[in-house]
């Protein structure tokens, strides 16, 4: 599996938002998101899906598992 980490940056940026917007949203502080966001952690499953709420995309393309942004919903 490709390292994901970039693309949690990439997605934030492409919704114009702060690395403390998306800490607040998760409900932690900044710094801690950050760790995720540089690959100094794992991502947990919880924040992982509320990610993939937020970006409006699946959790497959948060991974890099899929290069298609768009959810696949049932």
């Amino acid at each position: 599996m490709d390292n994901y980490y970039p693309r949690l940056k990439d997605l934030r940026e492409d919704c114009d938002l702060t690395q403390q917007q998306v800490a607040d949203y998760l409900g932690m502080k900044q710094s801690q998101y950050s760790r995720y966001e540089r690959g100094l952690r794992d991502l947990p499953t919880d924040m992982l899906i509320r990610l993939a709420q937020l970006y409006k995309t699946s959790t497959d393309y948060i991974l890099g598992l899929t290069n298609n942004a768009k959810p696949h919903y049932k």
